[in-house]
């Protein structure tokens, strides 16, 4: 369970890393080759789920501390920022106000002040709750009471919402909060995005499908309004809810590293990366690879590996000084994506069939690296064309959603 991290783990961690003994700066980060190879210094912020519960997916590990005596480019915390991502996905700058629901169980208490110093740190525009542009509700959408606090949610919330931002800074943001990880409430909280204006919902958290499912697919199916889910960090296995469910996007993970191609970067499949064929769900009419017959994940994907992670601020139980760490997991490209497709500015056109039909053109093809054994098949493959930890790529800026 999430509630299970050791904050105080975390913050030793963070205060004794120093940049020898982790990776440099997103800027100078040289190329890291993805594989199933566990990273010792890279920590679940969730632990497991039982039965009919979620754990969220969000992997961390730590930054140098930042400090203003450093000059202004140094300054900056380790792992990739807006600019950064933006660069990568040939992102525009973005006037969209549309707003992308974060959904997740328990409350992060310190969320709206720790968005303040993300976007503050790089530059973007404030999101306040006194503005209008942030709102904090639980599963019914109101403003109290809220769910009892969990340092692993909270720190899952911190990468969702500053992820939503890094894609789309103008756009509005509401947390929902979950009254606790079951699908039930998970599924509720869902319902209420939709309900209360969201145009995007992102879920960050998964587990093992099943019979259940059936429960709660009705509330990831709402016509109109785009429902993205991760994949999964586990690599290739079963499939995950509600990433598998017939009205999820299911969105899957790379590892980004620049280098000296006229895109100025190149990706791999993330050996965590989740891909399945599930065992539950019928395969949809618009997908047509050969080897699944039933619904194969994941759809779409971008940046998930912890080795070429992106900078987030959590002070939820962490001293400030230490407060910047570096996530990965299929936790960043879901809510990083949901932030790309609201600031088209119409989300209502995009659906997992209708990516499906776009020309390969609008998605940078992800070829190389693997997510499990599966005889360099193209369920845990990066190959050319569509493969399982990939979908069908990561976008080449916004056409991939219009």
């Amino acid at each position: 369970m999430g509630r299970r991290l050791n904050r105080l783990v975390l913050a030793g961690l963070a205060a004794a890393a120093t940049a020898a003994a982790l990776a440099p700066t997103a800027a100078s980060a040289a190329p890291v080759k993805p594989g199933p190879t566990p990273n010792k210094a890279v920590r679940a912020a969730c632990g497991a789920a039982q039965p009919g519960h979620a754990r969220c997916l969000a992997q961390y590990r730590a930054g140098r501390p930042v400090h203003s005596g450093r000059s202004a480019a140094a300054a900056l915390p380790d792992g990739f920022g807006p600019a950064d991502l933006k660069s990568a996905y040939a992102l525009p700058a973005t006037t969209s106000t549309k707003t992308v629901a974060v959904v997740l169980a328990f409350d992060y208490p310190s969320a709206e002040a720790d968005l303040a110093v993300y976007r503050s740190t790089f530059g973007l525009p404030a999101c306040t709750a006194a503005s209008g542009c942030f709102r904090k509700v639980n599963q019914q959408g109101l403003a109290a009471p809220l769910p009892e606090a969990d340092p692993g949610w909270a720190l899952e919330a911190a990468l969702d919402l500053q992820m939503v931002s890094a894609s789309c800074p103008t756009c509005k943001l509401i947390l929902v909060e979950g009254d606790d990880n079951s699908f039930e409430a998970l599924a509720a909280a869902v319902d209420t995005a939709v309900r209360i204006g969201a145009s995007v919902v992102s879920n960050s958290y998964g587990g093992d499908e099943s019979g259940f499912d059936a429960t709660v697919e009705a509330s990831y199916n709402h016509p109109g309004t785009p429902i993205l889910a991760s994949s999964g960090d586990f690599g290739f296995t079963t499939a995950q809810t509600p990433a598998a469910l017939p009205g999820v996007i299911a969105i899957g993970g790379t590892s980004l590293v620049r280098d000296g191609s006229s895109r100025g970067w190149s990706e791999q499949v993330w050996g965590g990366a989740g891909s399945g064929c599930s065992a539950w769900h019928d395969k949809p009419s618009w997908q047509h690879d050969p080897n699944c017959q039933m619904r194969t994940t994941a759809d779409i994907s971008a940046v998930a590996d912890p080795a070429t992670g992106v900078a987030v601020y959590d002070t939820f139980g962490i001293p400030a000084d230490q407060a910047w760490l570096i996530l990965g997991g299929t936790s960043v490209s879901s809510p990083f994506l949901a932030g790309v497709i609201a600031s088209t500015g119409h989300p209502e056109k995009v659906t997992a069939q209708r990516l499906y039909a776009k020309k390969a053109s609008v998605f940078n093809d992800v070829v190389g690296g693997s997510n499990g054994f599966c005889g360099d098949d193209y369920l845990c493959t990066g190959l050319p064309g569509y493969d399982a930890p990939s979908g069908r790529g990561t976008p080449r800026g916004l056409a991939a959603f219009q």
